[in-house]
């Protein structure tokens, strides 16, 4: 008998080294530590420790991914703390859409020094009937991704053309253009150090998340690229985004639960965006039930300098992706949001408030503002306001802002909070 399992072993050893030494291009390493097994089960971990560096042009050409691959060496990392899965330093790898999930075991960590490249042609992404995402983080605790690697999303094909157009030529494509990168219900995660470009849509998405750190991460697509968001928060808290760079070309849409609070945005540089400090919402009915769990509150935007920058503060509640939306008379609440310290140029408007006529905007501060008209300048110098209630310390410029929000009386207040259902 031990002669029987020696042999299989032996085998099974063989093939891998086949394997290994006839591949070349992709490698993958989870590392594990070993407790103590009996000597097959340590002999099997060998083999399954071979599988963890998998090297083939044949396999890329077979699989035009390496997908099966990080699949194989992340259900071994997930097994073992502080396991690793590598993506090498100088190579690149096709990456078909995939989903990493736990729960795993603590301190995993994801450490991306090649560039992951995400299917660049529309027909290659999977047929469904919903929004997909390139890589996709889901029940995850005390986990990293890390590295001085790239995730390319290849968005180009879908910034080309409409989602029509696209319909025309491929059929079943998601209803949603995928996002690069995409956490579900983590715990303690931190993404940090990485480039992330080019996303079909949104780079760097958490979803009903708490405690995410992002931090020394560079975010890039061209200006012209469409709706390419940087970082999506979503029903997430405890979140800190730090020394990290954004340059890419809403909430509350579609009847979704939409809840933001407690966010602190400071110590930012914006040059020639189309927008600054920035609360956008999609309008809502009032006869949605679910309108109850839709609130942004206790947002402070601090310190950060603009320059060039179209409109530096802006609130929307009327916020449309199309050219012509059907007005509605409900809004996400908007509540307890400080603008201090917004320093800098302006391109076409320095302040635009605009707030919903059945649910205004409260406790507004605007506090030590200085804007003033950049050499760019083509627009209007009065800051525009609508129903937004709150206070002014100064210094404001330009003057216009001193009228720009109004004191709120508590019959408004009462408004604001009867819509202000808690969303946690």
């Amino acid at each position: 008998m031990k002669k029987a399992k020696t042999s299989s072993l032996v085998f099974l050893f063989l093939l891998w080294l086949f394997v290994l030494t006839a591949f070349s291009t992709i490698s993958i390493e989870a590392e594990r530590t070993m407790s103590s097994k009996s000597k097959m089960q340590r002999a099997r971990d060998i083999i399954r420790t071979a599988l963890q560096t998998v090297q083939t042009r044949r396999l890329l050409h077979q699989l035009r991914c390496l997908s099966l691959a990080l699949l194989a060496a992340w259900k071994s990392a997930c097994k073992v703390t502080g396991g690793v899965v590598e993506i090498p330093a100088g190579l690149k790898f096709l990456v078909k859409p995939v989903t990493l999930q736990g729960p795993c075991m603590p301190n995993l960590v994801l450490q991306i020094d090649g560039t992951l490249l995400a299917p660049p042609k529309i027909g290659s992404w999977p047929k469904a009937s919903s929004y997909i995402n390139g890589i996709n983080f889901k029940w995850l605790q005390n986990f990293t991704v890390q590295g001085a690697g790239t995730a390319d999303g290849q968005g180009s094909n879908w910034w080309s053309s409409s989602q029509n157009d696209q319909k025309k030529r491929v059929k079943c494509i998601p209803d949603m253009k995928p996002t690069a990168l995409r956490f579900y219900e983590g715990y303690n995660v931190t993404v940090r150090d990485i480039r992330i470009i080019n996303s079909p849509l949104c780079h760097l998405k958490f979803d009903n998340s708490k405690r995410v750190k992002v931090n020394n991460v560079t975010i890039s697509a061209p200006e012209s690229s469409p709706n390419t968001d940087g970082i999506h928060l979503q029903n997430s808290q405890d979140v800190e985004i730090l020394h990290s760079d954004i340059g890419t070309g809403g909430l509350g849409k579609d009847k979704v639960v939409a809840c933001v609070s407690n966010i602190v945005v400071e110590n930012v540089i914006m040059q020639n965006t189309l927008y600054g400090a920035r609360i956008k919402t999609w309008q809502v009915k009032v006869t949605d039930l679910k309108a109850q769990k839709r609130s942004v509150k206790n947002v402070t935007f601090s310190n950060i300098q603009v320059s060039d920058v179209k409109v530096p503060i802006t609130i929307d509640q009327y916020y449309c992706d199309k050219n012509v939306c059907k007005n509605q008379t409900g809004a996400v609440a908007i509540s307890g949001v400080t603008f201090n310290q917004i320093i800098g140029t302006y391109a076409v408007q320095p302040i635009h408030l605009a707030c919903s006529n059945s649910i205004p905007c409260t406790d507004v501060d605007l506090i030590s503002i200085r804007l003033e008209p950049s050499s760019q300048y083509r627009g209007f110098q009065q800051a525009l306001c609508w129903n937004s209630y709150g206070k002014s310390l100064g210094p404001l410029a330009p003057a216009s802002m001193d009228y720009c929000v109004r004191s709120g009386s508590d019959f408004v207040k009462r408004i604001a909070r009867s819509h202000d259902a808690s969303c946690w």
